[in-house]
């Protein structure tokens, strides 16, 4: 679902979106969601730079967002930031044995289960781009 960061004006197409509470929409279409609580965007070479940067630089003005996952797709690694106050605050969690917390929707994401298929592709040598 596409994300908008009203200050900065600007959209996004986070690859994963969790909403507490009611959702609030820019219009009747309801394909623009303005108060997310959790994005998770996977890594790759190609959009690394701007999931980290620009991208998170728009987040961080949504008033709502409480909590960022950047996920690696090349080995079982996962950053969070997670908001306090004014602070963004990163963690990291890697390995397939590790869980990374997501306090903001009360759970837990074990690495294991999150990389369960992919590992069958780096068993197997086929890691796609």
């Amino acid at each position: 679902m596409r994300v908008k960061a009203a200050e900065s004006r600007s959209y996004h197409y986070p690859d994963i979106v969790v909403v507490c509470g009611e959702p609030q929409f820019e219009d009747a279409h309801v394909d623009t969601l303005l108060n997310p609580t959790l994005l998770i965007e996977v890594l790759s070479p190609s959009t690394e730079a701007y999931d980290r940067g620009g991208k998170f630089a728009h987040y961080r003005k949504i008033p709502t967002l409480r909590e960022y996952l950047l996920v690696s797709q090349d080995q079982p690694s996962i950053e969070r930031y997670v908001r306090q106050g004014d602070v963004w605050v990163l963690s990291e969690a890697a390995g397939l044995d590790a869980l990374m917390p997501l306090d903001s929707i009360g759970c837990a994401l074990s690495l294991g289960e999150v990389y369960d298929k992919v590992l069958d592709d780096w068993e197997t040598g086929i890691i796609l781009p």
